[in-house]
């Protein structure tokens, strides 16, 4: 409930002064600041103005809603005139006032913290609120309220004393103007500098960026040259221990027998560690070759049950294959397939004291892929060691860890990504561990329903490739036809963007350099079209990239030197691609 303070007439234009002269000193005493005081001044003033001039007088009334919070200074100015017709339509701007009539009360409005307005024709009353600060509002009792009324009601206003409050308050605006301008103009030279150092910093970052890969180029080197180095005397050693254990040069007693077999397995857990970490370098470097060949699961799984044997060294613990009988034929890198299958099975038989390790595999129709499943009753993985396992030279310590160097989890995962797939792992501390190995039945091609699988061409994934260079554009549509896909070309930029904007296709393929329309042009066409910024931009360019073009990149889902573009590399990049756009990664 209101407390009204005063009340005043509105019956000519020295009440209008009065009205706008009280505004002010009731907002000062209920501790309003200068800026709201002159606010709520204005607005008074405004629409005491237009009943007064439209509607022949009225009535001021100012209060305060002591009870609620937060608190406000409330004014009502109301009028006996004919009220405003469509007055909706003109607040909302659907319309305009008459000329001369009804502006002071969009002023008004944008004023003040509340307004309401209603308007018949017996007569309209304004509402007008301004929030009195939390600070001042435990002063305001019953008594005060009381006193912050009293001597207002009657004053008559001094023009010459309302003229020059008003040049006070337009000299305080001006004031304040100039600065809040100074404080814009300071706040714009620090942004300044802060573009210039986030621009040195991105330069930096490009060149710690360049010092990484050339970092990890020479480290690949290394370990490549590395690897090869070791591989001969170790396999000069195995070769020798062979022979020893063979009593070539006569039989050795039962203690050198066991001498000699420490030897062996030795170098050959070395071997193994090197071949890991050539790989490791081969994958990195981008060199590791996919050469697929078709099989079935059940020749991968007959080749693994042998070359796994000599790994059962537990009687408590079993090795089974689940019978994978119609199961379709694969065309995969069975090498690589079944090695990343050994190293997950051999980590299970590791960590599992005791119950089995069953490896099996189903059809995901779905997707058009195969899922092989490592699952064991060993001792599990925390979950918080879930995605450490996946890291290269990473080990969770247990009480079954026995050396290692943290490789084979993650060369698994990369020799399965290489080929077009990926491992997964979910696990129970105590209850065992299963690994999931996905990879596409047919090596390149995309994963589709069961429709598509087998369906029609015009249902294939379509490529566009924009390029001016004929011997490219050949290349490229050669190895996206052998992964199933569907091949448009485009000779220049203008062309291709018109190609890409009438197919929507689910990839493309881009040059930089090329006539009437550049890939530059040709890329942030593609990001302001709503309808194409989705579509996924591979820029493949034998230009030397600087910093301020690879931020004109942004928006490519990768770029690939020309120089590097690889049959296994560019199917694997498009098999990613095609299924996250469908849905089936």
């Amino acid at each position: 409930m209101n407390r009204v303070l005063v009340r005043m007439p509105l019956a000519g234009a020295a009440d209008v002064v009065a009205a706008r002269q009280a505004a002010h000193r009731v907002a000062e005493r209920l501790g309003l600041d200068r800026q709201a005081q002159t606010r709520i001044a204005t607005a008074v003033s405004e629409i005491a103005r237009n009943a007064v001039a439209h509607a022949g007088g009225g009535e001021v009334e100012f209060a305060a809603d002591a009870p609620a919070q937060p608190q406000h200074l409330c004014v009502s100015v109301s009028d006996r005139g004919g009220g405003i017709a469509e007055l909706d339509a003109m607040l909302s701007g659907q319309k305009s006032f008459p000329p001369g009539r009804g502006t002071g009360l969009l002023s008004a409005r944008r004023l003040v913290d509340r307004f309401e307005i209603d308007s018949t024709p017996a007569g309209t009353t304004v509402r007008l609120a301004q929030r009195i600060p939390r600070a001042a509002t435990a002063r305001l009792t019953a008594p005060a309220l009381q006193a912050v009324g009293a001597g207002l009601g009657g004053t008559q206003a001094d023009p010459l004393a309302v003229l020059h409050e008003q040049d006070r308050e337009l000299i305080q605006s001006l004031t304040d103007l100039q600065e809040r301008q100074a404080e814009a103009a300071r706040l714009n030279r620090e942004l300044e500098e802060t573009n210039r150092g986030v621009v040195a910093l991105y330069s930096e970052l490009d060149q710690k960026a360049e010092q990484l890969r050339s970092a990890s180029d020479m480290k690949s080197r290394f370990l490549s040259h590395m690897s090869h180095e070791f591989r001969t005397p170790l396999n000069s050693i195995l070769a020798l221990s062979r022979l020893l254990a063979d009593g070539v040069d006569g039989e050795l007693n039962r203690e050198q027998q066991r001498q000699v077999e420490y030897i062996r397995r030795s170098a050959q857990g070395l071997l193994d560690m090197v071949n890991d970490l050539l790989d490791l370098a081969k994958v990195e470097a981008g060199k590791l070759d996919i050469r697929p060949t078709t099989f079935t699961v059940q020749e991968l799984f007959a080749g693994l049950r042998g070359s796994l044997k000599p790994l059962l060294v537990n009687p408590a613990v079993d090795l089974l294959f689940d019978d994978p009988a119609g199961l379709p034929e694969v065309r995969a890198d069975e090498q690589k397939l079944a090695q990343v299958l050994r190293n997950l099975i051999s980590n299970a038989l590791k960590f599992t004291q005791q119950g089995h390790v069953r490896v099996g595999a189903r059809h995901d129709t779905a997707a058009g892929r195969i899922v092989f499943t490592v699952e064991d009753t060993g001792i599990g993985i925390a979950p918080e060691h879930l995605d450490t396992i996946f890291e290269e030279f990473e080990q969770v310590q247990g009480a079954l860890q026995r050396g290692g160097t943290g490789l084979g989890l993650p060369l698994s995962r990369r020799l399965a990504q290489l080929m077009g797939g990926d491992v997964t792992v979910r696990s129970t501390p105590g209850a065992g561990s299963t690994f999931e190995l996905f990879l596409p039945v047919r090596y390149g091609s995309f994963a589709a329903p069961p429709a598509q699988a087998e369906g029609a061409m015009e249902d294939a994934p379509q490529l566009v490739v924009i390029d001016d260079e004929e011997a490219f554009r050949y290349v490229i549509r050669h190895i996206a036809q052998d992964a199933g896909l569907r091949v448009l070309e485009a000779a220049d930029g203008e062309a291709g963007l018109a190609l890409v904007r009438d197919s929507r296709p689910d990839l493309v393929i881009l040059d930089l350099h090329m006539p009437r329309l550049d890939g530059f042009a040709v890329l942030r066409a593609l990001a302001a079209d709503a309808a194409l910024r989705a579509t996924p931009v591979v820029v493949c360019t034998s230009q030397a990239l600087t910093l301020e073009h690879k931020r004109a990149l942004a928006a490519a889902y990768a770029i690939v030197p020309k120089h590097d573009v690889s049959r296994d590399g560019l199917t694997a990049l498009i098999n990613n691609v095609v299924n996250e756009r469908r849905g089936f990664a």
